[in-house]
């Protein structure tokens, strides 16, 4: 008996590979492209969609751009203003001003028995400045003090004292033309140090402790003693002088203009207030009165009074 192809196991089994609805066809090569391209499409829009624009980052940019410059511009105003202030309030301080030497007994006197007494109720309404006199000379750069070469070391180191920047730096090279300086109360601290031993000036022991105990960076100060710049213009941008010799040379410079020979000369407010000259005060203000600290605060204060 002839068996029927349907039936065989075979063609069965050809059949049902044929035919078996799990069975899928493989697409073709177009329809794999047709379904790159439209993934590529779909992927390509949705960049389009969600990726800023380059000109709302532009804009964006600008904007930022002028509010850091609005800003900026905010902060140098205020920065103007309050400096502005600040010299405003300077300039209403009443200049009071020492002319003296390091190693003159007189000096001595004159700080401790008028100025400091008088700075301790006046040295917020006073410009206070410690000034130098000595000789110098027009042809050379020498300098010659009374009291000998260790009076000039000590006229110096009185001076940078004064003059160092403050808080203090490492980097004087980068200080602006104006910093902030040594407050008073350190810097005169450090002067009547030295000159209530003056004897001592300039042992280095001795200027260590006075600088210690006034809160005086003694290497800074050593420093700018040892400094051998005598122009007196060489600071930073048309600044300060920079070295202690340089300091010394323009105070006895200045001195000497305003005619000043006589250590300890007290000048207030420009004219001359008070001598102290071989143990006795001469031609000292208000009949005298003017050797007073007393005396001297009244004054202060009235003038004080007169410009604020």
């Amino acid at each position: 008996m002839e068996t029927l192809p349907i039936h065989s196991k075979e063609r069965y089994g050809d059949t049902l590979e044929l035919n078996s609805p799990d069975r899928r066809a493989r697409p073709s090569a177009t329809t794999y492209l047709c379904r790159i391209g439209v993934i590529a499409l779909f992927f390509i829009g949705y960049i389009l969609l969600i990726r800023p624009r380059c000109t709302d980052i532009a804009l964006q940019t600008e904007s930022y751009r002028a509010e850091v410059q609005e800003e900026y511009e905010n902060y140098l105003q205020l920065g103007r203003f309050a400096s502005d202030a600040h010299q405003t309030l300077e300039q209403t301080k009443i200049p009071l001003e020492a002319h003296i030497m390091s190693k003159c007994p007189d000096a001595q006197d004159c700080l401790q028995k008028l100025v400091l007494p008088a700075m301790e109720k006046i040295s917020d309404k006073v410009d206070f400045k410690l000034s130098f006199i000595a000789s110098v000379s027009k042809d050379s750069e020498e300098i010659e003090c009374k009291h000998g070469p260790g009076e000039c070391i000590g006229d110096m180191l009185m001076l940078c004292a004064a003059n160092l920047p403050f808080p203090p730096t490492a980097d004087e090279a980068s200080l602006p033309s104006q910093y902030p300086r040594t407050p008073i109360i350190r810097s005169l601290g450090f002067a009547n140090c030295l000159i209530n031993d003056f004897a001592e000036i300039p042992d280095r022991e001795f200027v260590h402790h006075c600088a210690l105990e006034h809160g005086i960076d003694f290497d800074a100060l050593n420093k700018c003693a040892s400094q051998q710049n005598d122009d007196p213009n060489d600071g930073n941008d048309g600044g300060p002088p920079i070295s202690g010799i340089a300091l010394l040379r323009e105070s006895a410079m200045q001195g000497e203009q305003l005619g000043v020979k006589i250590s300890c000369t007290v000048r207030l407010d420009d004219v001359v207030w008070c001598i102290r000259d071989n143990d006795e005060w001469k031609n000292c203000a208000q009949n005298g009165e003017g050797s007073q600290p007393s005396a001297l605060v009244d004054q202060v204060e009235k003038l004080w009074k007169e410009r604020n």
